[in-house]
């Protein structure tokens, strides 16, 4: 069975009790935050990972972890779950699949807009508002840099990329002229 797939039955499990109890996005930022935290913490990750380290060993840890940052009782469950079936290395996929179903679940769609520059504060409000106004729904928009696309932007909602860039007007002219 594939990563995405085991990460989406996780996902969707923990989303349906983080709704019913109404803590979804508090305990998906403590999620991050563990997310955050292993990855930072390459010795963290290798007791994870290292099957030679017994499960009582890595449930220690894990407590002693738990007793320093204190999260809410369903982030600890679910840790405790992730870390009993070997999934607790698989958090990242696991969080990425738990925010699209939240989004999904709150009619919530993702859209990445990437620039060449920094966008201001009151254009990437117009972007916003225009997103939601082409899609009908509410949009959670990450903004991102690469310098290559020389100006304008490339924007993707869902697998829809529309590509707006200089770096594409570019190399449609050049087409046309080679053709």
């Amino acid at each position: 069975m594939s990563v995405q797939t085991i990460a989406r039955r996780y996902a969707s499990a923990l989303a349906d009790v983080v709704l019913e109890r109404g803590e979804a996005r508090e305990v998906q930022r403590e999620l991050i935050a563990w997310e955050q935290m292993i990855q930072s913490a390459p010795n963290l990750q290798e007791v994870l990972r290292n099957p030679t380290v017994a499960l009582d060993q890595k449930r220690a840890v894990l407590k002693r972890l738990i007793e320093r940052i204190k999260p809410r009782p369903t982030t600890i469950n679910f840790l405790k779950v992730l870390l009993q079936n070997q999934r607790l290395t698989e958090l990242s996929e696991i969080n990425r699949k738990f925010t699209e179903i939240l989004d999904v679940r709150a009619g919530i769609v993702a859209a990445k807009v990437m620039t060449a520059r920094s966008v201001p504060q009151n254009a990437q409000q117009k972007l916003h508002a225009r997103l939601a106004e082409m899609t009908g729904k509410k949009v959670r928009v990450d903004f991102d840099t690469d310098p290559e696309l020389i100006g304008g932007l490339v924007t993707r909602i869902g697998s829809t990329v529309y590509d707006g860039s200089v770096r594409n007007q570019l190399e449609q002219i050049k087409e046309k002229m080679a053709g």
